[in-house]
């Protein structure tokens, strides 16, 4: 524009110049051709690509999450399984333990029976036959007890 203007001479605040809004007019239109054929060549098919990779990403997306869903719900489970198991356990060494707690407790007891029988058996010495039996059958009473 700026050569036509000092070629020709005129003012470019004139308005009125024919010449001038046909030059203006042919080059708005070969803008405008320029910008249409560009969108149909590129715009429109790159649109239409963004439109079906982002209908892509969103299925990937989908499908990533529903299979992440299932798997923490399977994980979650698998977990409350082993927390019941290992609260069964837990219950099992505690009976255990009191078991074996119950058994020393009941060892302690018979060797101060079979202490007490011991002690009392050879006081009595090799003559009282009678009162022999007796501290066996006192002894074996008290084993019972156990």
């Amino acid at each position: 524009m700026v050569e036509y203007f000092y070629r020709s001479g005129k003012d470019p605040l004139d308005i009125g110049d024919e010449q001038l809004k046909k030059a203006l007019s042919r080059n708005h239109d070969a803008y405008v051709s320029f910008i249409k054929s560009q969108e149909k060549v590129l715009l429109i098919p790159m649109r239409v690509e963004m439109e079906r990779m982002i209908k892509n990403q969103e299925q990937i997306v989908s499908f990533f999450n529903d299979q992440v869903l299932k798997a923490n719900q399977l994980l979650l489970e698998n977990q409350d399984v082993h927390l019941r198991r290992i609260d069964e356990s837990i219950a099992m060494i505690k009976v255990l333990y009191e078991v074996k707690e119950i058994k020393r407790i009941l060892q302690q007891k018979f060797l101060i029976i079979l202490d007490t029988y011991i002690k009392n058996r050879e006081n009595l010495g090799s003559f009282k036959t009678k009162e022999k039996n007796e501290l066996a059958e006192l002894a074996r009473k008290q084993i019972e007890t156990l």
